[in-house]
């Protein structure tokens, strides 16, 4: 255990997050997502709601602010106008940390995107749509050195 690092945070997934570079991306997945199949490299979380990973993540993540759609979820299959309760949960948690709400993505279009990610993290979570996708910013020099 260390001090100030959320304990959802294992080794293997600090060092993912340590190891992405600017412009890499993380997706944080439910339990119903193909993760093992599209996956470059595999975290599992499964004690764990994606919303509560989210803002473990955060914690440490700075999220890119240089492109357009660093956050992004998956469109409810049917209703892309529906905002299920995980994406609820997610915005609330972005917004704690000051950042915009997250763009849609069909659900193929998500998997290939997810597929193509640094890391795939897998969780617990139960509820659909548990899914979004990060996409790592910098972090800034010290303003005194």
């Amino acid at each position: 255990m260390l001090h100030g690092i959320d304990p959802l945070l294992s080794p293997d997934l600090l060092h993912v997050l340590a190891a992405m570079g600017h412009g890499d991306r993380l997706a944080i997945v439910d339990a119903n997502f193909p993760a093992a199949s599209h996956a470059r490299r595999l975290i599992l979380v499964p004690g764990a709601t994606a919303p509560a990973l989210l803002s473990a993540v955060l914690s440490l993540l700075p999220i890119d602010d240089f492109q357009p759609d660093p956050l992004v979820v998956m469109e409810a299959v049917g209703d892309a106008t529906a905002i299920p309760e995980p994406v609820r949960d997610f915005t609330v948690i972005l917004a704690r940390h000051a950042l915009s709400a997250p763009t849609r993505l069909e659900r193929h279009a998500f998997y290939d995107a997810a597929g193509n990610a640094y890391a795939i993290v897998q969780t617990g979570e139960r509820r659909f749509y548990g899914n979004i996708l990060l996409t790592k910013g910098v972090v800034p020099p010290d303003a005194s050195a």
